[in-house]
């Protein structure tokens, strides 16, 4: 599922909020008739699960996170920056020379030789309204005070050398949320599931495996 202004879906909206994508998740179950699953989100998305585990428990079975801001100031600046509309209308007004930093940059974020058009053809499917708005949102998310409203299982994967969102994000989703489970990677940054991806799938296989115990 590619939220608003991302990828396959629809580019003509007037908000691109972290709350219009909790609603996008809902509604997108029902269409497709899915009474509840288990959601893995990475990055935006999992604060996005997180959201959706707290205003829709029915719908959730289990959420994992993946690199995931619980506190949208723990973004890397230049990210944050991005959310304020000068800094976002100059990147794609200039979106080669974006482009060509993130090459550049490509290395020091993810170790999979295929990142950099991964990225490249992830930025051609966006729009500045959608990348600006959704990082001013996530920006100024705050998820701690809702966790202890989460009741089923979660599990927390972080890399330690994470540079787009602070790798000590597992410590808000550790002290609110009773049920959670937090694996580190030492050696994987932001997009674990390329730098680690053996170790990244037996984890959460296993994780999602287990069964819950109700009540």
């Amino acid at each position: 599922m590619d939220f608003w202004g991302f990828g396959e879906s629809g580019k003509k909206r007037d908000s691109y909020a972290v709350q219009d994508f909790v609603s996008l998740v809902d509604q997108f179950m029902d269409r497709l008739g899915i009474v509840s699953a288990p959601l893995v989100g990475h990055s935006m998305g999992g604060t996005v699960s997180l959201s959706v585990a707290i205003q829709y428990p029915q719908r959730i079975q289990k959420v994992v996170v993946v690199g995931s801001p619980i506190v949208g100031s723990s973004l890397a600046w230049p990210l944050m920056m991005a959310g304020y509309r000068p800094v976002a209308v100059v990147l794609f007004n200039f979106m080669w020379a974006f482009r060509l930093a993130m090459r550049i940059a490509s290395p020091f974020i993810c170790r999979d030789p295929r990142f950099s058009d991964m990225m490249d053809r992830d930025l051609s499917r966006t729009t500045v309204e959608s990348f600006l708005l959704s990082i001013a949102s996530l920006r100024r998310t705050d998820l701690r005070p809702m966790l202890s409203q989460i009741r089923v299982p979660t599990m927390g994967m972080f890399g330690d050398t994470d540079n787009i969102v602070n790798p000590r994000q597992w410590q808000p989703m550790q002290a609110g949320i009773a049920d959670t489970r937090i694996e580190r990677f030492a050696t994987a940054g932001h997009f674990i599931m390329l730098d680690e991806p053996v170790t990244f799938m037996l984890k959460l296989k296993d994780f999602l495996d287990q069964e819950t115990v109700e009540g």
